[in-house]
C-alpha cells in the first residue's frame, strides 16, 4: 500500500551484519567526546558540564542522561539512568532523562551498526558497557577536579550519593560545585569500572523517571505539539494494498469549512485543513477512483489454503540434524499437527503522527521516532536534503510494538511527501487515525506450520520435522542481508534453535514472496508463532507419551541450564503438581528470545464467554543482571497482557484484499478486567543484561493452550482462541 522505498541513509548490508555480529566494534565511537577536545567546551553557556555524549551535570546538581533510545513505555530512561548513576555514584533523586538528538555518530545502537534506533529488546543490552564507561568517565573527571582543587590524592576521595568527600581534611563538594574544575580535566577513555558486588543502585526497585511527567500532564507527545501557523493533514489511502489513485473529485472536500488544500501524493490523497476535524470531514467528502489493476485481492482463507498446500512438503532447510525421515518411519508412535496464525496489527494506543516544519537549515521534525537514522534519511530523500539537514526532536510515544520501526520509514517519508507537496509554506501535523493504522498498517505475517514427531517405545522424542510457510519481513528491506541460503531468520527463530535434546530434527521454510500485504516485526517477531507451535506440540506429545510436561521438558534441557532454571523456578513458585479447585487446570511453556529466558505457568478455567479465563500467571525470567526489577516485572506483565489479548481475540482478516477490522471494537485488546494476577520471579545472574521488552510475550499463548488442553482435552491449533473454539463448537 505504501510505496516508499528504503533510503541510502541505512548502513549497507555488510555493515549491518558485521555490526550485529560484533557490536563492540562501535563502542569507542559511541564513547568519544562529542564536543571536541577542549575541556572548556564541555561546559555549556548555562554552566552545565557534559563529560561525554550521555551525561550532563547542571549547577543545581541534577544529572541528566541523554537516552539514545525512544521511551515508549518500556523503560530506557530509567534503565539507562540507573547504569550511569551507578558508576557515577550519584543519588537517584538527582537523576533526570531526556531523548538525545538524532545523531548516528554519537548515538548509534551498537547492535545495529551506524544506525540510531530502538528495537529488538536491545536498549539495555547494547548500552550496558557503553554507559557504564560514560558514568565512570564523569565520576573520574569529578574526582580529578576535586583532587586538584583540594591538593590531595584522587585515591583518597570517596563519592557517595552525589557528594565527593576527603575525610582526612573533612572537605566535601557536590557535583554541581565542581563543574568548572571538572571541565578542565582530561577525559579518561578507559575508566575503572565498579565490581558488580559493589553495585548500590543496580538491582534496586527504583521508580521510573518518566512516571511523574506522564501522570501530571507534563509529558509531551507529538499530538501535543503546536507550531505557529500549523495545519493538519490526513491522507485518504487505497482500500486495497497495491492500489493507486486513478482520479479524484475534491469539490465537496474543498467546500468543508477549514479545508485549505487537497493534493495527491504517492501514498494517496492528502487533505490539509486548519484542524483535525476539518481534515477528517474533508477526507470523508473526498471522491476517489482507485486503480486496482496491481492491487492485492487475496482473502485470508485463500492464503491459508495455499500455505497449507506448500506445507505438505519440506521447504528450504533452516536446520537438519540426523535422519529425520528414518526416525519418523521407525517410531513406535507418531503425531502430526498443523497450526494457523493470522495477520496481526500492532494497534498501539497512540496512532502515528508527525510534525514537520521547513526551516532555513532544512527540515525540523517532532516525532516519536523509533529509527531516527532511517527517518532522517527518508525525509532527506523526499525533500532533496542531506540527512544531517533533518533535525528530529524525539518525543515520548504511546507504544509501538514494532509499528514505528518500519525499515522504509513509512510515516516520516509520507509526512515529508505532504510537506513537499504543500511547498513547505507552513508547519504540518500529519496524522493517522486508528482506522488508518489498522486497515493500512503493516502486520505480523500470516503463517502456517506443519509438525510431525515420533516417539520410541520409552516415550522419548526421536524425530521432529517442522515446516513453516509465510511472508518474509526482511525481503525488500535494508535487512535483506540477514537472509542466508534462502532462510529469513526472523521466520524460523525459536524453531530453528529449539533447545530440547532431540537427535533427529529438521526445520524448513517456504517464503511466500508474491503477496502484497505489507508485513513487519510485531512484538517478539518470529517467536510469537514458533513458541506456540513448538510448546503446544510438545505438550501434545507429552500426553501421548504419558509424561508430566515439566519433568519431560527438564529431561530434554540438560544442556540448556538457563531454560531449565526458569522452568524449575516457575514450576516451583506455581506449585506445579499440587491440587487445584474443580474446573481449573495449569499449563506451562518456556522459551528463549532476544537472549532472555522466560517460563510461565498459568492457571485457567472455562470463562463465561467459553474462552479460557486466565486467573494467574507465574513467570520466571532470566535476563542477566537485573538493572531494575520494577521494570522487568512491568515488562513481563505487559508482555503477558499483550500476548494474551492477541491469543484470545486478535486477527486481521483479509476479504478481497481489504482488511475487515478497523478499531478496538473489532480488534479487541485485553480489557483491564481480563488481566490475570501476575507473579514475576527473576533469576539472580552475573551475566550481562539482556532485553525484557519482548520476551514476556511468546510463552503466554502456548501456556494457556496447554492448560486448555489439560482442562478440556482440546488442542487449539489455530489462533485466535475465539475463532478456533467457535469453529469447534459449530462443527
Amino acid at each position: 500500500m505504501l510505496k516508499t522505498k528504503p533510503t541510502n541513509a541505512w548502513p549497507d548490508r555488510r555493515q549491518f551484519l558485521r555490526a550485529a555480529a560484533g557490536g563492540a566494534a562501535g563502542l569507542i565511537i559511541g564513547l568519544r567526546m562529542p564536543f571536541g577536545s577542549s575541556r572548556a567546551a564541555a561546559l555549556s553557556a548555562e554552566g552545565s558540564f557534559a563529560p561525554n555524549a550521555f551525561v550532563r551535570i547542571a549547577p543545581d546538581n541534577t544529572v541528566t542522561i541523554l537516552s539514545k533510545h525512544l521511551e515508549f513505555g518500556q523503560g530506557p530512561f530509567t534503565g539507562l539512568a540507573t547504569i550511569i548513576a551507578e558508576e557515577l555514584d550519584a543519588d537517584w533523586s538527582q537523576m533526570r532523562a531526556e531523548h538525545s538528538p538524532a545523531d548516528p555518530q554519537r548515538y548509534n545502537n551498537l547492535f545495529f551498526g551506524p544506525v540510531q534506533g530502538t528495537g529488538g529488546s536491545t536498549a539495555i543490552a547494547n548500552s550496558w558497557n557503553q554507559l557504564r564507561r560514560a558514568g565512570a568517565q564523569a565520576r573520574a573527571m569529578l574526582v580529578q577536579a576535586a583532587a586538584r582543587k583540594w591538593q590531595v590524592a584522587p585515591g583518597e576521595i570517596t563519592v557517595e550519593s552525589g557528594v565527593l568527600r576527603h575525610s582526612q581534611s573533612d572537605r566535601s563538594a557536590t557535583f554541581g560545585e565542581l563543574l568548572e574544575d571538572a571541565a578542565q580535566v582530561s577525559l579518561d577513555e578507559e575508566p575503572k569500572l565498579k565490581d558488580p558486588k559493589d553495585f548500590k543502585l543496580i538491582g534496586k526497585r527504583l521508580p521510573k523517571l518518566d512516571t511523574p511527567a506522564k501522570t501530571n500532564g507534563q509529558a509531551v507527545y507529538t499530538l501535543d505539539v503546536e507550531r505557529p501557523g500549523m495545519k493538519v493533514a490526513l491522507i485518504r489511502y487505497p482500500p486495497r494494498f497495491g492500489a493507486r489513485v486513478r482520479s479524484f473529485d475534491d469539490s465537496k472536500t474543498r467546500a468543508v469549512e477549514g479545508v485549505t488544500e487537497v493534493m495527491e501524493i504517492p501514498q494517496g490523497v492528502a487533505v490539509i485543513a486548519e484542524g483535525f476535524w476539518a481534515a477528517k470531514r474533508g477526507r470523508e467528502a473526498l471522491q476517489v477512483e482507485w486503480d486496482n489493476s496491481q492491487a492485492e485481492h487475496a482473502s485470508s482463507e485463500r492464503l491459508i489454503a495455499r500455505y497449507r498446500h506448500l506445507a505438505e512438503r519440506p521447504g528450504a532447510p533452516a536446520r537438519n540434524d540426523g535422519e529425520v525421515e528414518q526416525a519418523l518411519s521407525s517410531a513406535a508412535q507418531t503425531l502430526q499437527a498443523e497450526y494457523v496464525f493470522p495477520y496481526l496489527a500492532h494497534a498501539p494506543m497512540e496512532p502515528n503522527d508527525c510534525v514537520l516544519e521547513k526551516t532555513s537549515e532544512g527540515v525540523e521534525m517532532w516525532f516519536g521516532s523509533q529509527l531516527q537514522t532511517p527517518d532522517q534519511g527518508a525525509v532527506a530523500k523526499v525533500m532533496g536534503l542531506r540527512p544531517d539537514q533533518v533535525k528530529i526532536n524525539t518525543l515520548f510515544a504511546g507504544g509501538s510494538f514494532g509499528r514505528r520501526a518500519t525499515p522504509a520509514s513509512d510515516m516520516a517519508a509520507e509526512a515529508a511527501e505532504v510537506l513537499k507537496a504543500s511547498g513547505g509554506r507552513y508547519p504540518l501535523k500529519v496524522m493517522w487515525t486508528r482506522e488508518d493504522d489498522i486497515r493500512g498498517g503493516r502486520y505480523r505475517p500470516l503463517y502456517v506450520h506443519r509438525l510431525a514427531a515420533g516417539l520410541d517405545q520409552e516415550g522419548k522424542i526421536i524425530g521432529w520435522d517442522h515446516t513453516i510457510v509465510g511472508q518474509s519481513i526482511v525481503v525488500g528491506s535494508p535487512f535483506e542481508g540477514m537472509i542466508e541460503n534462502g532462510i529469513d531468520p526472523t521466520s524460523v527463530e525459536g524453531a530453528r534453535g529449539l533447545p530440547y535434546a532431540i537427535p533427529n530434527l529438521r526445520v524448513t521454510l517456504h517464503t511466500v514472496s508474491d503477496v502484497k500485504v505489507p508485513v513487519l516485526w510485531w512484538r517478539s517477531v518470529g517467536h510469537t508463532h514458533t513458541a506456540y507451535s513448538t510448546e503446544t506440540f510438545l505438550d501434545d506429545l507429552a500426553r501421548k507419551a504419558g509424561k508430566d510436561p515439566v519433568e519431560w521438558r527438564l529431561k530434554m534441557l540438560s544442556e540448556h541450564p538457563r531454560h531449565a532454571g526458569v522452568l524449575k523456578l516457575a514450576a516451583e513458585k506455581a506449585g506445579w503438581g499440587s491440587p487445584l479447585p474443580e474446573g481449573r487446570a495449569r499449563g506451562v511453556a518456556v522459551h528463549e528470545s532476544f537472549s532472555s529466558y522466560v517460563a510461565q505457568v498459568v492457571e485457567i478455567s472455562r470463562g463465561e464467554n467459553g474462552l479460557p479465563r486466565v486467573h494467574k500467571v507465574v513467570c520466571a525470567v532470566d535476563c542477566g543482571i537485573a538493572i531494575n526489577p520494577n521494570i522487568i516485572q512491568a515488562q513481563m506483565e505487559s508482555g503477558i497482557g499483550f500476548g494474551l489479548g492477541a491469543a484470545l481475540y486478535n486477527e486481521i482478516i483479509l476479504e478481497d484484499g481489504r482488511v475487515r477490522q478497523s478499531n478496538f471494537h473489532d480488534y479487541w485488546p485485553l480489557r483491564f478486567e481480563e488481566m490475570p494476577e501476575v507473579e514475576v520471579h527473576i533469576v539472580p545472574s552475573g551475566e550481562d543484561p539482556t532485553g525484557v521488552g519482548e520476551p514476556g510475550v511468546p510463552p503466554i499463548a502456548p501456556a494457556v493452550a496447554n492448560a486448555w488442553a489439560a482442562l478440556t482435552g482440546q488442542s487449539v491449533r489455530r489462533l485466535p482462541f475465539q475463532r478456533s473454539l467457535a469453529e469447534e463448537e459449530s462443527s
